[in-house]
């Protein structure tokens, strides 16, 4: 991309002279990268995973912004058009603060600091699942809006562990025949619980350290911005599994904190402890798969999918 393609993109958006272009360095598809021209500092984001990815994230963004009080970017300005890059992209400000998700900012950050950014973590996520919804579903580009689920939650929930499971057994013959023994399991503890009423709320989909940014002030740590959402309308709980998990491979103590924060302002809901190993089960189905996949393991490659993915299920690691 040339500094004239950026500068036709703040033109159509009258934003300004380009001063300077910088990539983000941080994140897994190098979607994004830093503007800075004579209106202010953005960020332009492109190369879409598909079609409905930005118009869908514009929507639960407006939406945010609109109902709550969680830190996203706005204004999001979407360009559908793909004269300028061969894609559509958008360009939306860019937040203040530091990423926790940095090694460099983990490095000067005393332990403390740490369990008060995972706090934080916690209470600005059930500020974003105060946007509720009056049934569970998801965005849908021909409506520009939410299209309910054709099934119940717990057959969408069921469908999606075995289909997330099929996905792995295709992807590695690591995964075995007593692994699938293990997630039938699973199921088989977790689903009546799948049936406890909830209200749909919007769920990020994505939510850990590396798509949040945050600030201190008067020593105290709070989000000042979430991006990279993938997200619907659905189970609250849903997004705990991903933060819990990365907080429970670094320092357990952290997947507490965050964990007791989020619940003050969103308490958890009857049956979860049954319900938590099955939704934990399904995040990491997904980051098995994804490794095993793109050959990217932060694990040792000799073992199962139970031996790796069992311990993230035990519920007596978070209370």
């Amino acid at each position: 991309m040339s500094e004239q393609q950026f500068q036709a993109a703040l033109d159509r958006f009258q934003l300004g002279q380009l001063i300077a272009a910088e990539p983000v360095r941080l994140g897994n598809f190098g979607q994004n990268v830093f503007l800075t021209s004579t209106q202010g500092t953005f960020v332009l984001r492109g190369a879409p995973l598909d079609p409905v990815q930005f118009p869908c994230e514009r929507w639960f963004i407006q939406q945010l912004h609109e109902q709550t009080q969680a830190p996203v970017p706005w204004p999001y300005l979407l360009d559908q058009n793909t004269d300028l890059f061969g894609w559509s992209y958008v360009i939306m400000p860019r937040l203040p603060g530091l990423s926790p998700a940095s090694q460099e900012v983990k490095q000067r950050l005393a332990e403390s600091e740490r369990q008060k950014i995972a706090g934080a973590l916690g209470a600005t996520l059930a500020e974003l699942h105060t946007l509720t919804w009056p049934c569970v579903g998801d965005y849908d580009l021909a409506l520009d809006g939410i299209k309910p689920l054709a099934q119940s939650y717990a057959e969408h929930v069921l469908a999606r562990v075995r289909g997330a499971l099929a996905s792995c057994i295709r992807a590695t013959a690591r995964t075995t025949p007593a692994d699938i023994a293990w997630v039938e399991e699973i199921i088989t503890q977790g689903q009546n619980a799948l049936h406890e009423p909830f209200v749909p709320c919007c769920v990020h989909g994505d939510y850990q350290e590396s798509n949040v940014l945050v600030e201190e002030s008067s020593e105290q740590w709070r989000v000042s911005g979430g991006f990279d959402l993938y997200p619907g309308l659905k189970d609250p709980e849903t997004d705990l599994s991903r933060p819990l998990a990365a907080y429970l491979e670094e320092i357990p103590v952290l997947a507490q904190e965050f964990l007791r924060a989020y619940s003050r302002r969103q308490p958890l809901r009857p049956g979860w402890q049954k319900r938590f190993p099955l939704s934990m089960l399904l995040d990491r189905l997904a980051m098995w798969e994804w490794a095993q996949r793109e050959k990217r393991f932060w694990w040792d490659e000799r073992l199962t999918l139970r031996e790796w993915a069992e311990p993230f299920t035990q519920v007596s690691r978070v209370l």
